[in-house]
């Protein structure tokens, strides 16, 4: 059993985690909810910067304890010598380690991949920054919004005839993470011994998907299209009377079984619309005569309709009814985290207990004194 007493596949696992506010947290906290014993060295006093964020439930803050439930906390100065000494025992002893500085920081502090590998040849030490360890953008300042513009991401979100979006959650902090969690699982597969290097950038670029491969393919900006799919139509958000729901008809089938829901046979003789590809170059054309039918009655009435004839299609859920659905209650996707709400672990295993319950976060150097004799 981990440290704080949740049980996984990984327990057993000892990481020190060195990162802070969102990336490396996340992914750090993926480990800790499969069960591994996480130790996170924060700066004194302060404590890593997330604590003052926002919301605040009871004088908690919900951001920081989304990502760092179930760790433990050591408050070391890494300029300090003893406190250096510390962690470099604890390195020593590390499966993992993982941070989320400015490429060159760690290597001012006596940590850096050579001089922790030296200390634990098995070490897996993961590196996650805004733009890598290598390439000319390598030392530039990051966050997630910065990323996600120059990453394409926004130039390619938001309607046609408006300005460039940024996509309400934080894609690029979060994908990183993602990566992070999974070239850790691969690298402690191959049995350790490695610098793992991701780029929020990278991650960010990777996730462009239809849009870069249009662009890969023909050599043209692929532009914004709002809600509609790079490649397949109908693939869009569709407005009924009442509200807009999601209709995805992604091949001919689903688009027969669609045009016979809605009363309109017709669209299936339309010569625009024989085939995906001509059905995506004459997508506004086919949305607004979708649109026509639709609007003869409310979102809840088609959304039976179309459920009823396999076509995939779901409403525009607000946050509360997304989090508060009867789905997300029984894939426990909102946890207790000692006494307050956070989301839940997507990661279900057959084999492993998904509990509705996770320790709370650490309050600054909480385990510090333990810590510090542990590894004296």
């Amino acid at each position: 059993m981990s440290q704080r007493g949740v049980y996984g596949p990984l327990t057993g696992l000892l990481v020190v985690d060195f990162s802070r506010v969102l990336a490396g947290p996340f992914a750090t906290m993926m480990l800790a909810d499969l069960g591994a014993r996480v130790v996170k060295v924060e700066k004194p006093d302060t404590g890593d910067d997330s604590r003052s964020y926002g919301p605040f439930l009871d004088g908690r803050s919900l951001y920081f304890a989304r990502v760092n439930h179930g760790k433990e906390s050591l408050a070391a100065d890494l300029r300090d010598p003893d406190d250096l000494a510390l962690v470099r025992r604890l390195v020593a002893a590390a499966d993992v380690l993982v941070e989320n500085f400015r490429p060159g920081v760690m290597d001012r502090l006596g940590l850096s991949y050579d001089e922790c590998h030296a200390l634990n040849p098995g070490l897996v030490y993961c590196s996650i920054s805004g733009f890598g360890h290598t390439g000319p953008w390598s030392l530039r300042p990051a966050y997630d919004a910065v990323v996600q513009g120059m990453s394409g991401l926004m130039s390619i979100t938001g309607s046609s005839d408006g300005p460039p979006v940024k996509p309400g959650s934080p894609v690029a902090d979060l994908s990183a993470g993602l990566y992070a969690f999974g070239g850790i699982c691969a690298a402690l597969r191959g049995g350790g011994g490695t610098h793992l290097d991701v780029a929020m950038y990278d991650a960010t670029v990777s996730l462009l998907e239809g849009a870069a491969l249009r662009w890969l393919a023909t050599g043209e900006e692929p532009g914004r299209i709002s809600n509609a799919h790079f490649a397949i139509a109908p693939f869009d958000t569709f407005s009924c009377a009442d509200r807009d729901i999601t209709i995805c008809a992604a091949n001919d089938l689903l688009f027969g079984a669609l045009c016979a829901a809605v009363g309109l046979p017709e669209l299936l003789t339309d010569e625009r619309f024989a085939t995906n590809a001509l059905r995506h170059d004459h997508r506004e054309p086919l949305k607004r005569q979708l649109e026509g039918a639709l609007g003869q009655d409310t979102g809840s009435h088609w959304l039976q309709v179309l459920e009823a004839a396999g076509v995939p299609c779901g409403p525009i859920s607000d946050v509360a009814e997304a989090v508060g659905s009867e789905q997300s209650v029984a894939r426990q996707m909102v946890v207790d985290a000692g006494g307050v709400p956070v989301p839940g672990n997507p990661v279900k295993l057959s084999a492993w207990p998904d509990a509705g319950s996770r320790p709370a976060e650490p309050t600054l150097d909480e385990h510090g004194p333990g810590l510090r004799v542990e590894f004296a």
